[in-house]
């Protein structure tokens, strides 16, 4: 009785009978006595056995048919216990009117039950009319047995053989079409026991040839293991040309309430599975994704501090190791980093998108591990790695430019030094004090010649001192030594100009005591010395070190050096004049026969040392032409890598921005069949993948251009840095674009959304996105829903856009289109689902047992279900119970999963 209420409650009524139906049948059965009452006996065993095997559940039973129910009480005690309800209080009269009393109660119970009763009279029951009581009892069964049986469309009848069919349709020698000739070699018995339990029959022993043997085993093995009584003879089947159909119906509609609750366990164990394998995978997800997420950011926490290391290096040669280190981190590091971020962000919406089809509440990683803290995190890196590569090239600059300033630092210091050497020893000299008037005049002439010089190195050591600062300021790393050398300088500079001084003070008040000086030797000393310093700077010019980085700047310095060329002819001259002006002393010396010495006494300057500085400026001049040709050549060459690398970044990078934009049109003006759209996008990422070798032929241009110094192109507007953010960004967009489109499959398969449907719902986005740019507005997504028929009020307008735009961006993106329609058209299993099938499980107990999981569910599930059940401790708890409502309100609530 139990388990008949319980698949009544279990089952949902798609049938019901008409009036005129009860009427045509009873009209049959009538028509069918009389042509054969061989079915009476029959119906007669069958009714009784079905009717005790209610009855027994009430400790009673009836003998005979017609005269056990004449009095009414045993007839609603039968009503009683297969509805499951309270009939009225029977009358306990003996009398005729107390039992048509009874009987009449129990035909109203039926009326009111929707069944109307044609020819039925409770005299006639009262009176044991056995042809009414037999109707009766049939209406009965029609009701509480057969009527709510219920097989895909069909019902009743028709839905208990289409049942049979079913099960028996494997099964060798069975052909059920009816209920009455199908049956009669016991074949078809046999077979509904073995589809159901094929412990208890082995069907392959079994003989067509032995329909009594049979029906007999089948009907002993359903009485005593599946609680059957047996209701027929296996002869009066067999031996009846065509065996009473109500009689086998009855018997055999036993069969599908024993076997249906058995079924019913099956789908709900199914629906537990699939519910649970779904959350055991999006677990698994959930848990990749942390673990992913704490990897990559726990590399970017190691890389930002080594590329925020600000600290400089001494040499050129250490900042290029440093360089090199940096071009191995974006060569051969980040890329993989780059593509594990991608796919981090796809497992994301993977995710998101599956929690969300199976009425998931979202998954929220832990703290720090959101995709934008990824992002954020990312983000931080590429500022820091700019900023590093900036401050590389800037060191290199400021080290090379460093080199260059201090190496004229030692030219220009060991040139004044070899000039300063020994002055002060001159300078401090008396020896005046015993000269000659010739000798003092020439002391004096030749002491302005030092004056002359000295105001000449003037500019050298402003200069030396200038270089000194610079490398201060530039932080140069040997500036200890530097500044020492220049203090050394400034300070034998300042004694030089304090020494010249007084020397000429001494040399003057001496003068008036001498007159006789030879002009010559004066003429000599002013034109020689110019003319020494010229040589002398003529020489450093000619050995400066010089650093350009264009071919304007280098055809600059050859133009320079070609003008100082054309000044040769005139300085050559004045070396003539002055060398012809030594030779005229010695001439008035020889001619006058002089005793005095040809040394000029007022330079320093020699004609040897003229002639000597004369040809080291002509040696000097051919060394400088070679290296500034030699340069030039340089220039070119780095402006043909400039122009190398220029054309083919103008190829690559409007290339870039092209497949962009083709990607951005692909998303919304796509249409077909989403496999197809997949495909394409396929093909996109395949070209893409398959033009990887370009930008590593650019890279290898660009390396060469860092390693020849060259820091600006004027023939292009596109960077490597430029390059490699566009080539990130397309790898990123097609990778994008493809999770979305295979969320949309994964949406409309397990929405069971047509291709057609998912067509409309992109046409009806793409129409209403006005500004084409994959987004609708607030006022477009209202003109959309009103266009599809939606009658919208504010609040369930605001309703919808708390469901499509829950951050309240303004915007709605075509998948939050697409989650909102499939939400609308679609199915998806529930908590109440999910609790019901779980109470089948249970036996309508309100709490399971491990047993019970373990029997019903796969191992795997059944020891998950077991492992997260909370105790139950309502009313009729037992040692071992678990609340499976809680838990299946768990599964759709808010999860701490």
């Amino acid at each position: 009785m139990n388990s008949m209420n319980q698949i009544e409650t279990n089952m949902q009524y798609t049938y019901n009978y008409e009036e005129d139906e009860y009427m045509t049948q009873e009209e049959e059965w009538d028509r069918d006595l009389l042509l054969d009452p061989a079915w009476e006996k029959q119906q007669r065993k069958t009714f009784t056995a079905w009717c005790n095997s209610h009855l027994r559940k009430a400790g009673t039973q009836i003998e005979n048919i017609e005269e056990d129910f004449r009095n009414g009480l045993k007839l609603m005690l039968l009503l009683e216990v297969i509805s499951g309800e309270r009939l009225p209080k029977p009358d306990r009269g003996k009398m005729r009117f107390h039992k048509i009393a009874n009987v009449n109660k129990a035909l109203d119970y039926i009326a009111s039950k929707g069944v109307k009763l044609v020819s039925i009279g409770a005299e006639e029951i009262v009176d044991g009319n056995v042809k009414m009581t037999l109707g009766m009892i049939w209406t009965i069964i029609l009701r509480f047995a057969i009527q709510d049986i219920s097989v895909e469309e069909t019902s009743a009848k028709e839905g208990l053989l289409l049942w049979c069919q079913r099960k028996t349709a494997p099964y060798r020698n069975v052909n059920i079409q009816n209920f009455h000739l199908s049956w009669k070699d016991g074949l078809g018995l046999c077979a509904l026991i073995h589809r159901h339990r094929p412990d208890l029959i082995d069907y392959s022993k079994l003989n067509k040839d032995d329909p009594i043997g049979n029906i007999n085993l089948a009907m002993e093995i359903a009485e005593k293991h599946l609680d059957i009584p047996k209701m027929l003879d296996a002869e009066d089947i067999v031996n009846t040309p065509k065996p009473d159909e109500r009689a086998i119906m009855t018997y055999v509609s036993c069969f599908y309430h024993a076997f249906a609750g058995a079924e019913q366990a099956e789908t709900a164990a199914n629906r537990i599975c699939k519910v649970l394998a779904v959350n055991q995978e999006n677990e698994r997800l959930m848990e990749e994704y942390e673990r992913l997420a704490s990897e990559l950011l726990e590399w970017i926490r190691r890389t930002i501090p080594w590329l925020e290391n600000r600290t400089p290096e001494k040499t050129m040669q250490a900042m290029q190791k440093k360089l090199e280190d940096f071009r191995d981190y974006r060569r051969k590091h980040k890329p993989p980093k780059v593509q594990e971020k991608c796919q981090l962000e796809i497992n994301f919406n993977t995710l998101q998108t599956k929690l969300r089809i199976s009425n998931r509440p979202a998954f929220m990683p832990s703290e720090g591990k959101m995709v934008s803290d990824i992002a954020g995190a990312w983000q931080r890196l590429e500022q820091a790695e700019k900023g590093y590569e900036e401050w590389l090239l800037n060191e290199i600059r400021r080290l090379e430019r460093l080199e260059h300033l201090a190496e004229k630092f030692r030219q220009k210091a060991s040139t004044h030094e070899q000039w300063a050497y020994g002055k002060e020893q001159i300078l401090l000299q008396k020896d005046y004090e015993s000269a000659t008037l010739t000798e003092v005049r020439a002391m004096l002439r030749k002491h302005e010649a030092f004056e002359s010089d000295l105001a000449a190195h003037q500019d050298r050591v402003e200069q030396i001192a200038a270089i000194a600062q610079e490398l201060n300021e530039l932080d140069y790393h040997d500036a200890a030594s530097v500044n020492d050398r220049c203090q050394k300088i400034c300070d034998q500079w300042d004694s030089l100009g304090t020494l010249t001084q007084k020397r000429r003070e001494a040399l003057e008040r001496t003068e008036k005591l001498l007159e006789t000086i030879d002009q010559l030797h004066l003429e000599f000393a002013k034109r020689a010395a110019p003319f020494n310093n010229w040589m002398e700077g003529a020489m450093e010019d000619l050995q400066d070190m010089f650093i350009v980085h264009s071919i304007e700047e280098i055809q600059s310095l050859i133009s320079a050096h070609d003008q100082f060329k054309a000044t040769l002819p005139e300085a050559d001259g004045e070396r003539q004049a002055i060398l012809s002006i030594q030779n005229e002393v010695e001439k008035v010396i020889q001619s006058y026969s002089m005793r005095i010495s040809a040394t000029n006494p007022y330079s320093t300057v020699t004609v040897e040392e003229i002639r000597s500085k004369w040809e080291k400026v002509k040696q000097l001049v051919p060394q400088r032409d070679q290296s500034l040709q030699e340069e030039l050549a340089r220039q070119h060459a780095n402006e043909r890598l400039r122009r190398q690398f220029a054309a083919q970044a103008n190829v690559i990078g409007p290339w870039i921005q092209t497949k962009m934009e083709e990607i951005a049109r692909s998303s919304i003006e796509m249409t077909g069949p989403l496999e197809d759209q997949m495909n394409q996008l396929k093909q996109y990422e395949h070209n893409i993948i398959n033009y990887k070798h370009n930008i590593d032929k650019l890279e290898g241009d660009h390396q060469l251009i860092q390693e020849a110094l060259v820091f600006d192109n004027k023939h292009t507007n596109y960077t490597m840095e430029h390059i490699r953010v566009g080539w990130e960004l397309l790898l990123t967009t097609i990778a994008r674009t493809i999770n979305e489109v295979e969320t949309q499959i994964l949406t409309r398969d397990a929405k069971g959304i047509t291709q057609e449907q998912m067509n409309d719902f992109r046409a009806s986005f793409n129409h209403f996105d006005r500004r084409k740019n994959g987004l609708m507005d607030h006022d477009d997504f209202r003109a959309c829903l009103i266009s599809m028929g939606y009658d919208l009020g504010e609040a369930e307008f605001a309703r919808i856009m708390s469901l499509v735009d829950p951050n309240g961006q303004g915007t709605v993106t075509f998948q939050s289109f697409i989650d909102f329609m499939t939400r609308e058209t679609a199915d998806t299993d529930t908590a109440e689902q999910v609790i019901a099938s779980f109470r089948i499980l249970a036996s309508d107990k309100p709490y399971i047992l491990a047993d019970e999981l373990r029997r019903e569910l796969p191992p795997e599930q059944a020891e998950y279900c077991i492992k997260r059940m909370p105790p139950y401790t309502g009313p009729g708890s037992v040692p071992g119970a678990l609340d499976y409502t809680s838990f299946s309100s768990a599964l759709y609530g808010e999860s701490d999963l």
